[in-house]
């Protein structure tokens, strides 16, 4: 029988796990992070005075999925919004409803903090994540755009 994932605030505890699972985000995405991301990320998500927080899945005794959520001002609104920067769940253990979970939690998070709506993106070929997605939230018809400065 599949374990449920128990889904919490990230702990400094934690960090060799998440370590390893943010280095295996990267990859997913086919991108390194150095030591200086590592570390700033870690640092943000220790400070709970930073807007970037971290939600954690864990079973079997350890860390196989986090959810990096970031409070910001919603301009639409004049409250607040809440912006899903990265979700990352193990291989392992894709499909035993841990993505979902971490949702709910950030959803659940956003709420308690007084609501706004709570957005997210993901490469257009990620079609797993995106069935995920479709089913508990609105796809929207936005671009994203970017640029280095």
């Amino acid at each position: 029988m599949t374990e449920q994932p128990r889904v919490r605030p990230i702990e400094a505890a934690d960090h060799d796990y998440w370590r390893l699972l943010f280095l295996a985000y990267g990859v997913f995405y086919e991108t390194s992070f150095s030591q200086q991301v590592l570390d700033g990320v870690w640092e943000w998500l220790m400070d709970a005075g930073h807007e970037t927080s971290a939600l954690v899945a864990e079973a079997h005794g350890r860390l196989v999925g986090f959810a990096h959520l970031r409070r910001l001002h919603d301009t639409f609104t004049a409250g607040p919004g809440w912006f899903l920067d990265d979700l990352y769940v193990a291989p392992e253990h894709r499909g035993a409803g841990v993505g979902r979970a971490l949702l709910a939690a950030c959803e659940a998070t956003a709420h308690a903090a007084g609501g706004g709506t709570l957005r997210w993106i993901t490469a257009s070929e990620n079609t797993t994540a995106q069935r995920l997605y479709d089913s508990v939230a609105t796809r929207t018809s936005w671009v994203t755009y970017e640029k280095e400065t």
